[in-house]
């Protein structure tokens, strides 16, 4: 699986969050400003990029710009440690998002985090493994990560949502102490606002067999890079930092969009940290 970000999605997002105008990237970069506008496009120019000065001027680190742009990619991720895991991927209109399943395997008690564009290959998932898909947790109330709240409540409209919304999704206001239970695995969350005024990132810990933390980030952070905060840069790096970048080294970082993460990958790829 490719990045959500190339190398000019990543300078386009943190220009917009400091405020850097196309002109003076172009000159840092040593590029002209049609060839920066291309990089921007397509994450692919001709020349040759100044990352050190280019960097420094949007408060980027250079060495891992540089990295991105050489083709970095996680490690590929076996999921076996955490059996009861599944990635879900739907698409609408060319637009790829994820929403995550997880239960106790003993209970069959379950949890879904967002929903996607379509709920379809998650009830079949519930059905399949005789599941009782109990709570939704929303990570943040875009459209692409809530499409399918409708129809999971008309299938099951006991579901228990849980969300950071004071409007969109009213049911039940996350608290920073909620301790929620599927059998022996325990969700907690995290405020991650940012993205998205509502932003929460959720983690899953108590695996079988001592797997690692799963953290559920929504849009707050990618491999190798972060949702666009254009408004809220400083607040969406600050919050990832302590909120996500806190939690042990191999957590498994569960996003959004794009290829499965760690901590410890993000922390030593990710240029915006």
């Amino acid at each position: 699986m490719n990045l959500e970000d190339h190398l000019g999605d990543i300078i386009r997002k943190q220009r917009a969050m400091t405020g850097v105008s196309a002109a003076d990237a172009a000159r840092a970069a040593g590029l002209s400003e049609s060839d920066f506008s291309a990089l921007e496009q397509s994450g692919d120019v001709a020349g040759k990029i100044k990352f050190p000065e280019l960097a420094a001027l949007l408060q980027l680190n250079a060495a891992k710009l540089e990295g991105i742009a050489k083709g970095w990619l996680p490690s590929a991720k076996d999921l076996s440690p955490w059996r009861e895991l599944r990635q879900i991927t739907t698409t609408d209109d060319g637009t790829e998002v994820h929403c995550y399943l997880v239960w106790d395997e003993v209970t069959r008690e379950a949890a879904l985090f967002d929903t996607g564009w379509d709920v379809a290959s998650v009830l079949k998932i519930v059905a399949d493994e005789q599941l009782q898909l109990k709570h939704l947790f929303i990570t943040h109330s875009h459209p692409d990560h809530i499409a399918g709240v409708d129809k999971i409540r008309e299938v099951l409209p006991k579901i228990f949502l849980h969300s950071d919304s004071k409007t969109a999704l009213p049911q039940h206001k996350n608290r920073r102490n909620d301790h929620i239970h599927l059998g022996s695995l325990r969700i907690t969350n995290r405020e991650t606002p940012g993205h998205a005024e509502d932003g929460v990132t959720y983690v899953v810990g108590n695996w079988s067999e001592d797997a690692p933390y799963v953290a559920i980030v929504g849009d707050a952070i990618f491999a190798g890079s972060m949702g666009g905060a254009p408004q809220n840069g400083p607040l969406a790096k600050q919050k990832i930092t302590e909120q996500i970048f806190s939690l042990p080294p191999d957590t498994l970082i569960c996003p959004g969009h794009g290829p499965l993460t760690t901590i410890a990958e993000e922390k030593a790829h990710n240029p915006f940290f």
